[in-house]
């Protein structure tokens, strides 16, 4: 520890007295470096809700609460197990804003993954801990860190039923036992358990959801905002949900290919927008870029145009290296992920023409970006116009600024996007 802080100390040390000192400056500033290096990869791979703070004490636990009459409500996880959330209390002038953010983690679309999967957290509560919001983004209680959210009422609600918040069906699996998909009722279960926690009071709501949670945000949001008064501001944040129908790297379309066996196993066309159900195939119905036509509440849609979880998807061996790093594709692989960014921007084109919706787009290659403090705000967070996420987020849902709907330009072109963040 002496090494890490002894440079320091140097720069700070009166001239007279550096000489005593000199030997060992190259030495120690290179291992000051190397612990700075050391920290970013830390704060890098901890990804959100990690169990240790790397600075300070511990910050306080967010329990784990489970959802009261669960079995009666028919809302339970892919084992039948009660689905829950972790509710931190707002203080201050956030103690009537709520946000409420869907936890994320892909989908489960055939009864062997769904059974597999009701043996994890992502389909159990049994498999459920207690997580901190220290250096969860958007989730942070710190106020230099989160400025606009840090003290309002945060909850995360915990994703166990595979298809984003959205089924309302059962199956018995090989074995015998019940799978249950029953997203579309946890959501509502939930929801409703928190109005009657104070969310019936809240002057502002916003809510949000990463990946999976992402999608299930985009799907859901015009009912979350019919759930409040015309005097209540409510949006929504949709991060790293909006995925898109092209051919992945292996030339299939994985996407809609999942998304069909979604819509099949799982009984998903209750959340899926009416109007698009007229004339359209329910599985082109789940994609955002139908979705968001007919939304009405104001959005953000926060995506990176180069997502490594979309572009990156499929077998192919060819892609291994690609994959793990975008800086060793090469040029015909760029062109690849190119038309997959250009893709995206053509289909969010709409959003250009709706009144307080938002959009950050980066090229940056990564998934996830609002619970992540590394990217929602940090030294090395990607940045538009030289602004962070936080601060474009910030800035759409506080009303400081109009038309905030940033679209980078193609890679590698954004000095800022760190090899450092999530993918």
């Amino acid at each position: 520890m002496a090494g890490t802080t002894e440079p320091l100390l140097l720069l700070l040390t009166p001239p007279q007295q550096r000489h005593r000192r000199s030997a060992y400056f190259a030495w120690g500033w290179r291992l000051a470096v190397a612990a700075v290096l050391v920290m970013l990869l830390l704060l890098a791979v901890a990804g959100p809700l990690h169990p240790r703070r790397l600075f300070g004490a511990p910050p306080e636990t967010v329990e784990l609460t489970l959802l009261a009459g669960a079995a009666d409500k028919g809302a339970v996880c892919l084992d039948g197990t009660a689905p829950g959330y972790q509710l931190q209390r707002g203080s201050g002038s956030g103690s009537k804003s709520w946000l409420i953010h869907l936890e994320g983690g892909g989908w489960c679309s055939t009864v062997e993954e769904c059974s597999n999967r009701g043996m994890s957290p992502l389909g159990s509560s049994n498999s459920m801990e207690p997580i901190q919001f220290t250096d969860a983004g958007i989730l942070d209680s710190d106020p230099e860190l989160n400025p606009d959210f840090y003290n309002w009422n945060k909850v995360y609600v915990r994703y166990c039923d595979g298809a984003s918040f959205s089924g309302d069906a059962e199956v018995f699996a090989q074995d015998g036992s019940t799978v249950y998909f029953r997203g579309l009722r946890i959501y509502e279960a939930v929801i409703d358990e928190l109005v009657e926690k104070g969310l019936a009071n809240a002057t502002q709501a916003l809510l949000t959801g990463c990946s999976a949670g992402g999608l299930a945000t985009i799907l859901h949001c015009d009912d979350f905002s019919a759930k409040f008064p015309q005097d209540v501001s409510v949006k929504c944040l949709a991060d790293a949900g909006f995925f898109i129908d092209v051919k992945d790297i292996s030339g299939e379309r994985s996407f809609w290919s999942q998304y069909d066996r979604l819509v099949r196993l799982q009984n998903v066309r209750e959340v899926l927008p009416k109007d698009c159900l007229t004339s359209k195939n329910p599985t082109e119905c789940l994609f955002p870029a139908e979705i968001i036509k007919s939304i009405r509440t104001p959005m953000f849609i926060l995506n990176s145009g180069y997502d490594s979880k979309q572009t990156t998807s499929g077998p192919d061996k060819a892609w291994l290296s690609c994959k793990d790093d975008i800086r060793n594709c090469n040029s015909t692989q760029i062109e690849v992920l190119d038309e997959f960014r250009n893709t995206m921007v053509n289909e969010l084109k709409v959003v250009e023409d709706k009144k307080g919706w938002g959009m950050f787009i980066d090229s940056c290659f990564t998934h996830c970006q609002t619970i992540y403090g590394i990217s929602w705000n940090s030294p090395v967070s990607p940045r538009l116009g030289n602004k962070t996420i936080a601060d474009v987020v910030g800035n759409w849902h506080r009303g400081r600024s109009q038309g905030v709907k940033e679209i980078d330009c193609e890679y590698p072109c954004n000095p800022t996007c760190s090899s450092l963040l999530h993918t």
